[in-house]
């Protein structure tokens, strides 16, 4: 099923509900500064990647940027508030088509994801198009993913209607991160700011995967009793650890490009 983009109509924020403003600014910052920071990093393409977010204490609506902004261009007021119905609640724009019709459907099936972030991240895609598992718990950084991965291989081209968001959605299941075979990842959390500190370290574990692997000797695994006590051990501390990591960005941002807040 395939829902027609509505651009956003004044009419609608009085028939929303209540919404926490300042929370909502707050996201809209958070998610801001992710962007500018993928773009500083390479982890986009173009104007065809999306990252979202629930719209704090809503389930119903989600921000995501607009179709044809890059990466580095993107504000806290230009990220659009959309409902599942394929309307802009607020903003201007629309998103781009793929982007809603995955990001509507996982928030809406998966409520636990409320950040979700797809990329064509180079290192991530590479391991997406071999064959196999992508990852190989051969490195420290990798073990933060242990237990969390699932595979979708059924790539069936653009996502122009409802069947790719639900498909990865039933993918996803209790894993966080969804490597969508010959295509790129989606990355999911409980925040925006778990989502970033798994997306940035989901791409610096393949990037060291793919360079060791060029390297034509053979990888040396971690057995699988201490790579899941790692893994263990590292979840203790990652809420707070990728708080700080997204605060540390928006302080770095801030300084150097003070505009992605506007």
């Amino acid at each position: 099923m395939a829902h027609e983009l509505h651009a956003a109509d004044p009419s609608r924020l009085s028939n929303i509900g209540e919404i926490d403003w300042a929370a909502l600014r707050q996201a809209r910052i958070d998610l801001a500064a992710c962007f500018r920071m993928a773009a500083r990093l390479g982890l986009e393409e173009g104007i065809c990647n999306h990252f979202s977010a629930l719209v704090p204490g809503r389930d119903d609506l989600f921000l995501v940027n607009p179709y044809g902004l890059a990466f580095a261009e993107v504000t806290a007021s230009s990220l659009l508030v959309c409902d599942f119905h394929g309307n802009v609640i607020d903003g201007d724009g629309r998103p781009e088509a793929t982007a809603f019709y995955i990001h509507a459907r996982l928030h809406k099936l998966v409520p636990r994801a409320r950040a979700a972030f797809h990329t064509h991240m180079p290192y991530s895609t590479a391991l997406s198009m071999v064959e196999g598992q992508p990852l190989v718990w051969a490195g420290q950084t990798a073990l933060k993913f242990y237990g969390r991965t699932a595979v979708d291989d059924a790539y069936n081209g653009l996502a122009l209607d409802e069947a790719e968001g639900d498909r990865i959605a039933a993918t996803l299941g209790d894993a966080d991160i969804v490597f969508l075979r010959n295509h790129g990842v989606m990355v999911c959390g409980p925040t925006i700011a778990e989502a970033w500190d798994d997306l940035y370290y989901l791409e610096r574990a393949a990037e060291v995967q793919v360079k060791a692997l060029s390297t034509g000797r053979r990888l040396t695994a971690v057995p699988a009793e201490i790579a899941r006590r790692t893994y263990e051990q590292m979840r203790e501390g990652d809420a707070e650890s990728a708080r700080l990591h997204l605060e540390s960005v928006k302080r770095r941002l801030m300084r150097e490009e003070p505009g992605f807040a506007a």
